[in-house]
């Protein structure tokens, strides 16, 4: 979709320099992503704490005793 925007020179080259962006839609199309990706985040973040009686999720698998894992020995 082609939408005509004014948009300051200087606050895009910065966007696209801070973004890595390599054209000015790119810039903008990365900028919309994070916006939406933060007003999400926002709003995760306002149930913290609000469900009262929530339990924690049980885990699926044991946690490993050890880090390492045991080497193989050639058969």
């Amino acid at each position: 979709m082609k939408k005509t925007l004014n948009i300051d020179a200087k606050l895009l080259k910065e966007a696209k320099e801070a973004s890595g962006a390599g054209t000015d839609t790119e810039t903008v199309r990365k900028g919309l992503e994070a916006l939406v990706r933060h007003a999400a985040y926002q709003r995760l973040a306002t149930f913290r704490g609000m469900e009262s009686h929530a339990q924690d999720v049980p885990r699926r698998r044991e946690e490993p005793t050890s880090k390492r894992r045991p080497k193989r020995t050639a058969a």
